[in-house]
């Protein structure tokens, strides 16, 4: 419990956390979202990953992240509570205005490298 309890004690990771609710994402989308680089995009979202928090799929060369379903059910109330406050959050609110503009531009690993 206290690995996933400092996994989610990162503002950074909360984020990811947020922006992976609305759908999956690649490392270079999370850090234009977040505006950050890719190696600390990367060393947040393996903590969450290690924690159990996070999955990946690998689709040709980009690897895109998701929340782990065995997480969303083994810690449903933490999952629910987290989305709560995530939703009345500026820095959380921004950060999903950001990526529906992403998905408008319909920009992805392949567009931005």
């Amino acid at each position: 419990m206290d690995e996933l309890f400092k996994a989610l004690g990162d503002e950074n990771r909360l984020r990811i956390l947020h922006l992976l609710v609305h759908r999956e994402l690649c490392v270079c989308e999370i850090e234009e979202i977040l505006q950050t680089t890719q190696s600390n995009a990367s060393r947040h979202l393996t903590k969450l990953k290690l924690a159990g928090v996070i999955a990946c799929n690998k689709k040709a060369q980009w690897v895109y992240y998701h929340i782990h379903p065995e997480f969303k059910s083994a810690h449903s109330s933490l999952y629910k509570y987290l989305r709560e406050k995530q939703e009345t959050g500026a820095i959380y609110q921004k950060d999903l205005k950001t990526l529906q503009v992403f998905n408008k531009k319909q920009e992805n690993c392949k567009t931005l490298v």
